[in-house]
């Protein structure tokens, strides 16, 4: 649980620059002028960009703070000093500087020239970009050729394709790059640009003019905000998905994780919940994060033409799990602890993809929670959304958010209020001063002080993933919101329980807030809106007409994947500087987008062309492994050319399993296993029971499951379930064999095929 602290945060500290908001842009022959003034039009600051080097770029701004009429002045006099070469001449009204980027001639700069508000924060406001503008830096005189070429034009296009009014937004004074509570919380958090998606392009002038006082934070991914009534109340709930801009892609060229520990579709969500009350009064306030992000291993899937379902390719570069372990010290960095992971890939399928790789991800927390003291360990939850999803009996929300209560008892969230001594509409500086147990804060009127009073942390993340973390990850990303208002409304005091029916109005409405982002982030990752098919249940809606919608993004996603992400993904990595155009070098378009190639910030000198061989499966179950390399290690088919370099596994992985039998709960038919050697050292929970409590299943047996590895490993099955109210679990599901199915493939081992076809452990 978070931690309850019981001292006040008392005072703002007073901000000594004013936030400038709006600008305007002037030119003469040799010079850029922009003028940035702060929204009362009391700070007017100006700024010089050299336009006579071709190639460079040269930036100054004046020290000197102006009065309105002393800036119109200085314009004046600039203007009579370039009458012989046309004066000064007005280019555009606009909102801040996304930045400036080099392509192969002249600089660019990107501005935003319209915008429109779409929220407050604390009195922050926070905005979208309505239309933007790409200005060359150099006169037309000084122009190199170059930046008439060809391939400049098609960089250019790239460059525009990266659409800043769909799904960016940016505040003046509030870090919206980070959450809450890091706002409230975290003295230093400046330096952390994970989510400002134009850190790159804003590179040259904060280092030529060590601020940001002429610059946005952009932020990509969804931002909305609502006002909703229970009874008499309102409150405001703001839902913000922020993308992580490190390993950035779409669907099939960017999966799993980097050797930096950065992994595919990386989206931290927040849910900020604040009392709808009068300027001047008190305010009570709570926020709650979680995450999602691609299986933290080397895996990837070849885009095809011909295949809607391309295979899964397993890498075996990192025996030892580097990788992944560096993902989650990155989390617990952030967050943390505990980690709580929610893998809601499949458990069993014909022929085997999505299951192997849940095996792999098994194996690998595993592995690392080995060399992690108890109370640091990974918390692993396995859940088959897919399968049960598929049964009419079975309420999946209800079960999801029982594991989400699990989460919350773990985690905790954020809270606090807000007293203020003194009426005021300026917004809050969320700035913090250590003063020993003592926070300090002002707003920028400094006889307008708010008291804020934490009385809740969160301590940790719930992270989520399915495969393309898309659509089963956003249905469980909901019923987590769902059970965290709860808390949340119940905290604040708008309802008598901590518990939201599914059936009521509240739930609905923020059950639409949760699938509009899910729509909006798969729209950015995976090239389609988000598969609903459980929210349209919910709500009743005609199964034809789901059937239909769900076949139309399907389509619309396999010609999203096939025939344009990549040039996408050529976009985002010239947006990010992932590859910078130089001359004399492959063009980005010539490059392989290989899922684990790192283009690099200097280009490269790779001469592969973009071309690329459509891969078929040689095994029956659709898993490649890099090499050669076979799952199954006793098997003798498809094994590595060198057997030094097969697939690497865990040893206890595969160590014998005892069986465990309760003559109340289990019977032949459903048998439970647990690994003896990593009792004590793995944490992992298999939620697939809490579906089968009175549930019955086609062509699914029974299963039941025990605790493996958690801190109360020493304790029964029914003293676990007790304590826990909800759960119990292991690492892996041994179901029923059923006579008379036909094993899955030829060529693979007979027990390896048993376990494909019927799902059992595969012992060594």
């Amino acid at each position: 649980m978070a931690s309850e602290h019981d001292w006040w945060i008392t005072e703002f500290p007073k901000v000594s620059n004013a936030y400038l908001q709006k600008f305007r842009l002037y030119e003469t022959r040799s010079n850029f002028y922009m003028i940035g003034r702060s929204k009362n039009k009391s700070v007017w600051r100006v700024l010089k960009i050299d336009r006579s080097e071709p190639t460079e770029i040269n930036i100054t701004e004046d020290p000197t703070t102006y009065t309105e009429i002393e800036c119109y002045d200085l314009l004046k006099r600039i203007h009579d000093g370039n009458k012989s070469t046309g004066g000064l001449r007005f280019v555009y009204i606009c909102y801040g500087i996304v930045g400036f980027i080099k392509l192969l001639g002249p600089y660019y700069m990107l501005l935003i020239t319209e915008r429109r508000k779409i929220g407050v924060i604390c009195g922050h406001a926070i905005y979208a970009i309505t239309k933007s503008e790409v200005v060359p830096i150099p006169n037309s005189t000084v122009q190199p050729s170059v930046a008439y070429s060809k391939d400049e034009n098609r960089y250019k296009k790239l460059l525009c394709s990266v659409d800043l009014t769909k799904d960016f937004y940016f505040s003046y004074s509030y870090h919206i790059m980070h959450s809450f509570q890091k706002n409230i919380s975290s003295p230093d958090t400046g330096n952390e640009t994970m989510f400002v998606w134009n850190a790159f392009l804003t590179s040259t002038v904060h280092n030529q003019l060590r601020n940001n006082l002429w610059t946005v934070q952009l932020v990509y991914g969804y931002f909305k905000q609502v006002k909703i009534s229970i009874g008499e109340k309102d409150f405001k709930l703001t839902l913000i998905a922020r993308r992580s801009r490190h390993y950035a892609g779409t669907r099939y060229l960017k999966r799993g994780v980097n050797e930096k520990g950065r992994v595919a579709n990386d989206v931290e969500t927040e849910q900020i919940v604040f009392e709808d009350v009068p300027d001047g009064c008190p305010v009570q306030i709570s926020s709650v994060v979680q995450n999602r992000g691609s299986i933290p291993l080397f895996w990837s899937q070849e885009t095809s033409r011909l295949n809607i379902k391309p295979n899964i390719i397993l890498s075996k570069k990192d025996p030892k799990y580097d990788a992944t372990r560096l993902h989650f010290e990155n989390l617990t960095k952030r967050y943390g602890n505990p980690i709580i992971i929610l893998n809601l890939i499949k458990t069993k399928e014909k022929k085997p993809r999505e299951s192997l790789l849940r095996m792999e991800f098994a194996n690998a927390i595993e592995l690392i929670n080995k060399d992690l003291p108890e109370e640091k360990r990974l918390k692993f939850l396995h859940w088959d959304l897919s399968k049960y999803s598929r049964n009419k009996s079975t309420n999946v929300l209800a079960l999801l958010g029982k594991v989400a209560t699990y989460a919350l008892n773990l985690t905790g969230f954020f809270y606090c209020q807000a007293i203020p001594n003194s009426v005021s509409n300026e917004p809050l500086d969320l700035s913090r001063e250590d003063d020993g147990d003592m926070y300090s804060f002002q707003t920028k009127n400094k006889d307008a002080d708010v008291s804020f009073r934490p009385l809740k942390y969160q301590t940790g993340v719930l992270r989520t993933n399915c495969i393309d973390c898309l659509d089963r990850t956003n249905v469980a990303q909901f019923a987590y919101g769902w059970a965290a208002l709860g808390r949340q409304l119940h905290t604040i005091g708008y309802i008598d329980t901590p518990d939201i029916e599914l059936d009521s109005a509240l739930a609905d409405d923020l059950m639409r807030i949760y699938e509009k982002m899910g729509d909006t982030l798969a729209l950015q990752y995976g090239g389609s809106a988000a598969h609903n098919k459980i929210f349209s249940q919910r709500r009743g809606q005609w199964k034809a007409a789901t059937q239909s919608q769900e076949f139309f993004r399907t389509l619309q996603r396999y010609y999203s994947n096939a025939y344009m992400d990549a040039e996408k993904q050529d976009a985002i990595n010239l947006f990010l500087g992932h590859y910078q155009p130089q001359m004399g070098r492959p063009a980005l378009w010539e490059l392989d987008l290989d899922q684990h190639y790192n283009v690099g910030s200097q280009g490269s000198n790779c001469k592969v062309e973009r071309a690329r061989l459509i891969k078929r499966s040689l095994s029956v179950g659709n898993m490649l492994y890099d090499d050669n390399i076979l799952c199954d290690r006793n098997s003798s088919v498809g094994t590595a050319q060198n057997n030094e370099e097969s697939l690497p596994e865990s040893d206890s992985f595969y160590q014998s399993y005892t069986d465990l039998k309760s003559s109340d709960e289990c019977t032949d038919s459903a048998r439970i296993f647990y690994n003896r050697d990593s009792f004590n050292c793995s944490n992992f929970l298999d939620v697939d029971w809490l579906s089968s409590s009175g549930n019955s299943f086609e062509d699914e047996a029974y299963e039941r499951s025990t605790l493996v590895g958690s801190p109360m490993g020493g304790q029964s099955s029914d003293n676990v379930v007790n304590e826990m109210c909800t759960f119990a679990s292991d690492s892996e599901i041994c179901t029923n064999v059923k006579d008379g199915k036909t094993p899955v493939g030829c060529g693979f081992s007979d027990r390896f095929a048993e376990w494909v076809t019927h799902g059992d452990i595969v012992f060594p």
